[in-house]
Parts: structure tokens; sequence; C-alpha cells
């Protein structure tokens, strides 16, 4: 092995995981092991993944941790956003879209490091396997992966722990435990699986939640925010601009206050098996529902339509990993056409972990208050007209009915 890798790019937490592969990596490659550490706001001190690879040996221009929140709202939150995208028509994605960010910035570092490999710390069960790969080979078709927990013995978190323990890497009290779940984090969520949540008839325990308040003790008053949209994308709050991180920060901060993102979902992994976590996204369920609310008077029904045929296969393939595929940038493409006209105002209640649109306006409405009216519309639509619509699109049905005798 040691004469063929010479520097490996490793997708490194600093955690108990990533900590014992960055040592096994530097044992059984016999190689320089470089750390790469993103930061895509998941509310954690990332100082520490710089000591903890300082301590296994890594050389300083060698440990690279990276504020990536701006990149991860603008060019890949917010245009999956435009998507509308839901996997499995509840899902909004939050640990699915992180994984091509990170893939794209892992291949970046190997690129400019003259490294030959790249590592991750996802386990063979999972979905994360296979999207941190598929970014790595899109982007360097002849790099080389490894992927620890497909290849070493360390099959469980006793051997995890005694292996850092001969190697001297310091092991967090609270990881000496066995964990009541594993979780996954970044601005736009929170994942929750394992352990006290398997049982898919059991209610989650409270105490795995961590981004939102229980909706039950959320303040009692409701309180309403405005949400202005640009070209399909957030630019401010209650009239205040804002970067797009900001601005899904922001909205983090109300939906944490009133409960709002929380999911309960048993889900089909691409890898075939089904699995039960509880997500929340208490910014980006408040984002989604605007952006639908701002596209109900802006976009014409034929697009709108076709947008919410395509937004399954859409949400699918960012789930499954393809996010850098020819057929993903087609729709992506095509998403982004349908928004340029997806401009104006959305007032939202928020209230007890829901979510209720209860305004909108824009400069590009297609709704007309003149033509949908029960009043006297002054000529704008001739009610006649609708006898003619109506017998055309019941032709067919005519003709069938006197064919079976009805």
């Amino acid at each position: 092995m040691s004469d063929k890798i010479n520097r490996i790019v490793l997708a490194f937490s600093g955690g108990l995981d990533t900590s014992v592969i960055l040592k096994w990596l530097q044992q059984t490659y016999q190689c320089e092991v470089v750390t790469f550490t993103a930061d895509l706001g998941q509310g954690e001190e990332l100082e520490p993944a710089r000591a903890k690879a300082r301590l296994t040996g890594v050389k300083e221009e060698h440990i690279f941790i990276d504020d990536l929140r701006e990149e991860f709202v603008k060019d890949y939150v917010f245009p999956m956003m435009r998507g509308n995208a839901l996997y499995e028509g509840l899902y909004l994605l939050g640990t699915s879209i992180a994984r091509p960010l990170i893939a794209k910035r892992q291949i970046e570092i190997a690129k400019k490091l003259g490294a030959d490999a790249v590592s991750h710390g996802a386990t063979g069960k999972g979905n994360d396997q296979v999207r941190f790969e598929l970014g790595y080979y899109a982007l360097q078709p002849d790099i080389k992966v490894i992927a620890p927990w497909r290849e070493w013995d360390l099959t469980s978190r006793t051997k995890l722990i005694e292996f850092a323990e001969q190697h001297q890497i310091p092991i967090p009290r609270d990881k000496r435990g066995e964990s009541p779940f594993s979780t996954d984090a970044n601005m736009l969520h929170t994942s929750s699986e394992g352990k006290v949540l398997e049982d898919p008839w059991e209610e989650t325990p409270d105490f795995v939640y961590s981004r939102t308040v229980n909706p039950e003790d959320a303040p009692d008053a409701p309180e309403y925010i405005t949400v202005d949209f640009e070209r399909g994308d957030g630019v401010a709050i209650n009239g205040i601009a804002m970067s797009p991180a900001t601005l899904l920060e922001t909205l983090n901060d109300y939906g944490r206050k009133h409960g709002i993102g929380r999911l309960d979902l048993v889900e089909n992994r691409f890898v075939g098996m089904k699995s039960r976590g509880m997500y929340e996204t208490p910014g980006g369920t408040i984002y989604h529902l605007a952006h639908r609310g701002i596209e109900q008077i802006t976009l014409d029904r034929g697009a709108a339509h076709l947008k919410d045929e395509l937004a399954p296969k859409y949400a699918e393939l960012i789930y499954n990993g393809f996010w850098f595929s020819p057929e993903r940038e087609m729709l992506q493409a095509a998403i982004d056409h349908s928004q340029e006209k997806v401009t104006g105002t959305v007032r939202l209640k928020l209230y007890k972990g829901g979510v209720y649109v209860v305004g909108r306006k824009s400069p590009y409405t297609l709704y007309s208050e003149k033509v949908v009216t029960f009043e006297d519309d002054a000529g704008a639509y001739d009610q006649r007209d609708a006898e003619g619509f109506i017998k055309l699109n019941a032709l067919r049905l005519r003709l069938l009915g006197r064919r079976d005798g009805l």
C-alpha cells in the first residue's frame, strides 16, 4: 500500500471516529495525511480539530479549516430550494446537500497539494459514502478513495476506544459510553439516527431535539415576519437585506423559538434499507414555505405544475449523491429559468410549530383581482366562454359514455 499512496486528504471533524481514522491512515498507508474541516454552520467550535490534527503529527500547513457557510447557502442550499426539493415528499435534504461541497473542497485541496487519495469517515451502511465518493469521482475521475469503515477491523465503539487509547488519542468523557444516537449538523439542519431512534413505533425522546423548543412550550402568541425574494432567492427579512447565510441563520432563530421544522421520518436509503431518522430544519422549513408562497403568484400554472413534476426527481438526485451529474445540472437550468420573475414579499405567521403563509405580493404577480372577483368584473372575463371550454373537455368523456351505453 505504502508505495502507491503518497498523500491523503481526510474529511476530518476531530471527533472520535475521524481522529482514529487519521491515525489509522498514517499507520496503514505510511504516508502524509492532510486534514480538512468544513465550517458549514454546525454550531461547534472547530479549533479543537486543529489541535487534534497537530497532536497526531499533521503539519500546520496541512491542516485546513475552511469557513464555507456563505458558499454552502448561496451555491447549494438556495439552488436546491429554488427547486422545492423534498425527498419522499417530506425531507428537506439537509445532510445530502452538504456532501457535494465537502467533496468539492477536498478535491481542490488534493489538487493543490498533489495528493493522490481522499478519505472520509462514512460507514458502509449509509448514504454518505455514496454522496462523498460520487462527488470525488465526478471532480477527479482517477482519484483514489479510501473508506476505512469498509477496510479495517475496528467494527465496534469498544475497538475504536481501545485503538485511541493505544495511540494516545484523547477521548472525550461523553464518548466512552454508548452514544444514545448519532447526529450530523450544519446550518440547514440537524439529523439524528440510530440507537434510541431505531424502533419506528417509539416516539422520539425529547432529549434528542437540539435546535427547536418543544412546540408545546413555544410562545402563546403568533409572530409575523416577511421574507423578500429576488429571482427565487431570499434577500431580506422584515425589509432588512441579508447575505444568504445570515438570512438562513436568522430564520433558524425564528424556527427555534417557535418549535418549527421537526420531522420524524422512515426513509428509503439509496443503499437499499429503510432508516428512521429525526430531522430538525427550523429556518429551512420557513424558507421552503415562503418560497412556495411567492411562487404561487409569480409562476404560470404550466411552469408551476411542471416544476412540481420535476421536484421528486430533482430531490432524489440530490439525496442519492448526483449533485455533479449532467441530469441534475439540466434540471437546475430549467428550475433557474423558472425563477426569473419569482420576486416579491411573503408574509408568514409562526405559531407553535406551524408556518402559515398569510400574505404575498410581487411586481410580477399573475394574480388579477379584477379577473377573479365574484363582483362585477367590468368585462374582464366572459363567463359564457366557459360553456364551450367545458364541452370540448367533456367530448371524449361523452364519446366513452355513448359507446358504453350510459
